[in-house]
């Protein structure tokens, strides 16, 4: 791995799978991304929590025959551990598995590194869920006339 100096900013995603159905659709576009140079993939793992609230993690043999991940074997550097797997399951609705992602936004890189460099640092970070911003979206469409200005 790079030094810290030269990554990008780290995000995590838990993907909840409802009643464990993994159909495998998304695993070959997050291995484009990978191989792209979009995003390098830190850590992957699966949970899923019982309908007795208990967590159990997940080996890739487990997932089902149909979905070939090999390609991710290995894709694990020891970033989770049953902690934070636990409190990712927390989020599960019981009787559902998920995929624990942690990937670095190479893309950003570069303008991390310079930021870093001229002294800034990441104060606060988040997400707007899409239906958050399509309500907003919506929103303002409403308030603007026809024409599209609300310059007086």
């Amino acid at each position: 791995m790079d030094s810290v100096e030269d990554m990008g900013p780290v995000d995590y995603l838990v993907i909840e799978f409802p009643g464990n159905r993994m159909t495998g659709e998304a695993f070959p576009l997050l291995v484009d991304l990978a191989e792209r140079g979009i995003v390098r993939i830190i850590d992957l793992a699966f949970v899923r929590k019982e309908t007795d609230g208990s967590v159990v993690g997940l080996e890739w043999k487990e997932l089902g025959g149909e979905i070939d991940l090999s390609v991710f074997e290995g894709a694990s550097s020891g970033v989770l551990d049953e902690t934070d797997l636990a409190e990712a399951a927390a989020a599960l609705d019981p009787g559902n598995s998920a995929a624990v992602l942690v990937y670095e936004n190479l893309w950003a890189a570069p303008l991390a590194a310079a930021l870093r460099r001229s002294g800034a640092q990441l104060v606060a970070s988040g997400r707007i869920p899409v239906q958050a911003l399509l309500t907003a979206l919506d929103a303002t469409e409403e308030t603007v006339p026809p024409g599209g200005s609300t310059a007086a």
